[in-house]
């Protein structure tokens, strides 16, 4: 099994702890504005993944979300809150992350660097032409998604 670096810390966010409290908050503000035009610029291929899905649900496909640490854990988030707020079963929305269910809760150091384990993980759910994957990461790069 190889295994990737995917976790740096960025060199603006170091000393977390010796920042006032404004700073701390206006640098998460901004970076936070980076999202809203990120999606922006995507919009296009967004409504492509979107309209596909909605076909492939409409078949008696799933959709899937990988993903590992907090990417997966909002992955999970997603998928529990489609049957209540949309009515469809819960096994059509389904959420994998990286060390299991137990990285719900605590994180599972170095789950996110292995190249295999996500096929594995999707293994048993018998995915087909029907179905749809998203690969969530914070990075573009995880190995496990």
């Amino acid at each position: 099994m190889s295994f990737t670096k995917t976790t740096e810390q960025d060199s603006h966010y170091t000393h977390l702890e010796k920042m006032r409290v404004m700073e701390l908050l206006t640098n998460i503000n901004n970076e936070d504005k980076k999202v809203a035009l990120a999606v922006e610029k995507s919009l296009p291929q967004i409504e492509k993944v979107v309209n596909k899905t909605i076909k492939k649900l409409q078949d008696g496909g799933r959709l899937f979300y990988i993903g590992a640490g907090t990417s997966g854990r909002l992955g999970i988030l997603d998928a529990s809150e489609c049957p209540p707020t949309f009515g469809v079963p819960h096994e059509m929305v389904v959420g994998l992350i990286a060390g299991g269910d137990s990285a719900i809760r605590k994180s599972v150091e170095n789950a996110e660097d292995s190249t295999t384990q996500g096929w594995f993980d999707l293994h048993d759910y018998h995915i087909s032409e029907k179905d749809i994957v998203i690969g969530i990461a914070a990075s573009g790069t995880t190995p496990y998604v």
